[in-house]
């Protein structure tokens, strides 16, 4: 009898994740540990107070003089409006510290403690996940579906264009990213019975998402608090970013369509083809979809609205995900009322469809358990003084173009937009002046090298993604790295063109 042999596949998400959490332990052992002290602005005393890599916190008076002294950059105002309300990493002042070699120990306690700090994420996909269980049980995003591709039957690439676009405008104005978890169980139903793969929908909403926040005009998490850290206005550079975003999301979309066009000809050509039976089982209708009644109209226009509020606290009231939260749990009660449900069937829906994202929900924790074993092993502000030191003095030319590779490697480390320009930005800023550039070209070349690392890195939002659509890391890389390229050689000529004009 013939021995069955078992098929290789590609490790999930939580397997690459540990694998990236091992190497990340292992550069704590390899790569020196060090800090640059950090300025922070007590507004109850109006006083800065320096921490210095051994601890010790020391008090200057809260002036633009002092800024001036310590050569930050930046304006005083800014931080007493809390524009700049992060600790400011002070030029010059790296020192070497003890090492900090993250363990067996640390490894362990690290996934655990990475859901303790993304708690509020993982709190946000499990509402949404209760609430579209709701929907789906009571049948109105079947109705709803079957609508729309009525709607849309022989011009769906009308659907991608749209949402690819819609999502990079609010990526670009204010920073749209860990929102847009809550789409993809609406919308890739919604691209399959257009007889689309579910690669589709994730280039549209991911892509959206990226393309628009790598391209910022006006996102106040990662260019504005990055302008002012290097003491410019935001708005310097703002012409040549907001053609980069116009034509990197043409670029974007043109690509994707590319894609989606060759699939609806011929399916087998899906890079998720293998797994088509299995992703429509999850996400596409099953049987003959209701019909739209008022009903389903009503709850589903709720729902739709909900996220129309929600863009709008994120974008002027200064939410973050405990109001995001709340207001989808509102919706979800409301839209239990209006369901018709018993209580106890509301319920048992609602866990059904909020277990369903518990995956979902651990890799967005096991992702962030790497970046705290760099932070405790902190060796970060090495790897920024490393590069800091080695462009130095540079051409303008070559020097803008490693400031977009350092980026991007720094993007990795250093995955949060603020943080990354309060830490790296009042260090590069002067470098700029060393080599005769306006300090513009380096927000332009950290949002694009941030941006770009945000294609694939593990620690950012991707795996979390691909978990959620049963999709694996190396369908992603395969459909995304001919992109990442294109990107990559054109957020390079936009910055030699801004360099040079």
């Amino acid at each position: 009898m013939a021995k069955n042999k078992r098929k290789l596949s590609f490790p999930t998400a939580f397997t690459v994740l540990i694998i990236v959490l091992l190497l990340a332990a292992a550069l704590t052992y390899v790569i020196p540990a060090g800090s640059y002290s950090k300025l922070s602005y007590n507004a109850d005393s109006t006083v800065f107070e320096i921490t210095a890599p051994n601890g010790d916190i020391k008090e200057m008076p809260g002036t633009q003089e002092t800024l001036d002294e310590l050569k930050v950059t930046g304006d005083i105002s800014k931080f007493e409006d809390g524009s700049i309300n992060k600790p400011v990493a002070i030029p010059g002042t790296y020192e070497k510290v003890e090492q900090s070699p993250q363990g067996i120990i640390d490894i362990i306690l690290s996934p655990i403690n990475g859901v303790y700090d993304t708690i509020d994420i993982i709190l946000f996909v499990f509402i949404i996940g209760g609430v579209i269980g709701v929907l789906n049980n009571i049948g109105a995003f079947n109705a709803g579906i079957a609508s729309l591709s009525r709607l849309t039957k022989g011009k769906e690439y009308i659907l991608i264009v749209f949402i690819t676009f819609l999502i990079s405008l609010g990526g670009t104005t204010f920073g749209l990213a860990e929102e847009t978890i809550a789409l993809y169980p609406i919308m890739v139903p919604v691209f399959l019975a257009a007889n689309y793969d579910v690669m589709v929908c994730i280039a549209a909403i991911y892509m959206g998402s990226s393309i628009g926040s790598m391209f910022s005009t006006v996102n106040p998490f990662s260019v504005v608090i990055g302008s002012n850290a290097a003491g410019i206005s935001f708005t310097n550079g703002l012409n040549f970013r907001i053609i980069a975003f116009v034509l990197g999301t043409l670029i974007t979309i043109i690509y994707i369509l590319r894609y989606a066009k060759k699939v609806k000809a011929d399916p087998s050509k899906s890079l998720t083809f293998a797994d088509k039976e299995k992703i429509e089982a999850k996400f596409a209708s099953q049987g003959e979809a209701p019909e739209l009644t008022l009903r389903f109209k009503i709850i589903l226009l709720i729902f739709l609205l909900t996220f129309v509020v929600m863009i709008y606290g994120v974008s002027s009231l200064d939410w973050w995900f405990a109001e995001m939260t709340a207001l989808f749990l509102v919706t979800g009660i409301i839209i239990g009322f209006l369901s018709k449900l018993g209580e106890k069937e509301f319920v048992n829906q609602f866990v059904t469809g909020a277990a369903d994202l518990m995956s979902v929900a651990l890799v967005i924790g096991v992702a962030r358990s790497i970046n705290l074993v760099l932070e405790n092993g902190m060796i970060s502000d090495t790897i920024l003084n490393f590069f800091s030191n080695a462009i130095a003095g540079m051409n303008g030319n070559i020097f803008i173009v490693l400031m977009l590779l350092i980026f991007i490697v720094l993007g990795f480390f250093i995955p949060s937009s603020s943080g990354l320009a309060v830490l790296s930005i009042p260090i590069m800023a002067p470098l700029a002046d060393s080599v005769g550039l306006s300090r513009d070209v380096i927000i332009s070349a950290y949002v694009y090298g941030l941006g770009l690392i945000s294609f694939i890195t593990p620690t950012g939002l991707i795996l979390a993604t691909l978990e959620m659509v049963d999709v694996t890391y190396d369908k992603w890389l395969k459909f995304i790295m001919p992109l990442m390229g294109y990107i990559a050689a054109f957020s390079a000529i936009m910055l030699l063109i801004q360099v040079n004009f």
